[in-house]
């Protein structure tokens, strides 16, 4: 092939249809959002399928989800689209650093805020942010949504950079007047006991503290849902029951928090692709989460 020749998949359209695809999972919203056609904006989707020679999407129960192929394709289209903007700026003399950071509302509230109070104060780069915990904010930094996520990732896929930011217990949080606020540390049967705030059916935690709790032969004596950790302080804070949140969370008051040394701990980490980025307030951004 002649050096310049158009090589297929740089195709800029393409890619920039892609992208609107990995937003949206929708094919009307994602046509409307780069003013096109369904037809014409399906047929860019499958023609850089075709391309890349993979599936890209595919569908899961009433929607459509990124396959392994198409969050590869997803994070380098935004690369490549990333970098011919930012080359642009640069000749114009414009232009600024933007980054993306992912993390669940836990770490939003509890953890990071003095990180992106020393960033945002140095006013050198643009800080946008999404809520989302879990698998939903590594899969934003796999596919370039994001620049970074922060989160407890027991698994970190191939091409990913993870970096610890602080270890915390899992705690039980109790009502002040509560009997076992006397105690020091409480054990897995003290839980066993009571009625216990737990997240919602398919959440990590709740299958963690569930089955914690079903091991030492109780799962409470009754249980009530609730999703995020402010929301479980707020109804222990109403003596609704007692509840397991990370050691990061901030006891309001009347809330007493006591270890579980059973329940061991978690590890936050920073997860980011560092080919995507170079730029300093990247680095810098890593220098205040980590050290």
């Amino acid at each position: 092939m002649d050096e310049l020749s158009p090589i297929p998949i740089l195709d800029a359209e393409l890619l920039r249809a892609f992208v609107a695809f990995a937003a949206e999972r929708n094919f009307t919203r994602a046509a409307r959002r780069v003013a096109l056609s369904q037809p014409a904006f399906f047929e860019r989707v499958q023609k850089l399928s075709e391309r890349v020679g993979r599936p890209l999407y595919q569908r899961e129960g009433r929607g459509l989800v990124l396959t392994p192929s198409g969050i590869r394709v997803a994070a380098f289209a935004r690369d490549e689209l990333a970098r011919a903007a930012a080359f642009v700026d640069e000749m114009n003399g414009q232009g600024q650093e933007t980054l993306t950071l992912a993390a669940g509302e836990g770490a939003w509230l509890y953890l990071l805020a003095p990180a992106v109070r020393a960033f945002t104060a140095r006013k050198e780069a643009t800080l946008r942010v999404l809520t989302l915990g879990g698998p939903a904010a590594l899969e934003a930094v796999a596919s370039g949504a994001a620049s970074f996520a922060v989160g407890v990732f027991d698994l970190v896929p191939a091409g990913i950079t993870a970096k610890d930011i602080v270890t915390t217990p899992l705690v039980a949080a109790l009502p002040r007047r509560h009997a076992l606020v006397k105690r020091r540390t409480l054990r897995l049967k003290d839980l066993a006991a009571e009625t216990l705030i737990l997240a919602p059916e398919g959440q990590r935690h709740r299958d963690l503290i569930g089955r914690a709790v079903a091991s030492v032969g109780g799962a409470g004596r009754s249980h009530i849902e609730a999703d995020g950790w402010p929301l479980m302080l707020a109804f222990v804070a109403a003596g609704l029951g007692v509840a397991v949140v990370n050691g990061i969370c901030a006891a309001p008051p009347g809330i007493v928090l006591r270890p579980v040394p059973e329940l061991g701990s978690v590890t936050y980490r920073l997860l980011y692709r560092a080919e995507a980025h170079s730029g300093p307030a990247f680095s810098r951004f890593i220098q205040l989460l980590v050290g």
